[in-house]
């Protein structure tokens, strides 16, 4: 019996109150899961072989601009299967527009809850992969020191690997090879999400969180915000002094694209004069 909270938005259509329900926001159908609900969700209800691949994607401003660029970045952002808000741009704009949601969920908020349950951990097979033998030592470190006996795998691929076809469907493969339940994807937008949509066929049925450099907070490897800045949704701010060069070329556009997407959410969502 399929779960009331798990649908397959990509392939059924919303009929009645279920539309009225989950309105689309910027192309988008977001939850209303808190960060327990989130983590819970994903350690507790394991994909079938018929739900396939589930993706777990927390958009901000430059998920937002960047799906008016990518259509295949934008199918796969539209068929996830849990969206949350991270941003908070989008989230005050998801507000706005009557959502009730119960707040910011970002990636890190989702793998620190995840991480504090290490026993439901171990009753999954993870697959990671990331960008650094830093991250892989490091993962390796904590699991042997809180889930010993957890099933576990990490990759690094090579820079570019989306772009190289044969490649990401060797990889596809031995992540299923692997059995995986949970697929943690720790190299950013929007090669994550579109590794998964476009071999979603070729995966098993699991749990894919595209969480970026979230991952690396977690565990330590890079500074977080400061609990004023977090609570004061400046977080972006925070990147930029770390990585002021990187940060600034991408906020700049991705601040124009998401405006741009707003203003023709706000155009599609207006009612039609008679």
């Amino acid at each position: 019996m399929k779960h009331p909270l798990d649908d397959s938005w990509s392939s059924q259509p919303y009929t009645g109150v279920e539309r009225r329900k989950r309105k689309p926001l910027l192309k988008m159908r977001l939850r209303d899961f808190d960060v327990d609900q989130a983590a819970t969700y994903m350690l507790t209800n394991r994909r079938t072989a018929e739900q396939g691949v589930g993706l777990f994607v927390t958009p901000n401003i430059q998920h937002v601009a960047d799906m008016r660029t990518n259509p295949e970045f934008a199918a796969a952002m539209q068929g996830a299967q849990i969206v949350v808000c991270d941003g908070f741009p989008v989230f005050r704009y998801a507000q706005l527009q009557g959502q009730a949601l119960p707040g910011r969920i970002t990636g890190r908020d989702v793998i620190d809850r995840m991480l504090a349950e290490p026993e439901r951990l171990a009753d999954h097979r993870m697959f990671f992969v990331v960008d650094s033998e830093e991250t892989v030592a490091a993962t390796r470190a904590w699991m042997a020191e809180h889930a010993p006996f957890a099933a576990l795998e990490l990759l690094i691929p090579p820079f570019g690997f989306d772009a190289d076809p044969d490649y990401s469907a060797d990889l596809a493969a031995r992540i299923t090879a692997f059995g995986a339940t949970l697929l943690f994807l720790c190299v950013g937008a929007p090669r994550s999400e579109i590794f998964v949509h476009r071999h979603r066929s070729l995966l098993p049925p699991c749990w894919a969180l595209c969480v970026g450099q979230s991952f690396k907070i977690a565990l330590g490897l890079t500074s977080p915000p400061p609990a004023l800045m977090v609570q004061l949704n400046l977080e972006w701010l925070w990147r930029i002094l770390l990585e002021p060069r990187r940060m600034l070329r991408r906020y700049g556009p991705s601040s124009l694209g998401f405006l741009v997407s707003v203003l023709a959410d706000l155009r599609r969502s207006r009612p039609r004069r008679p």
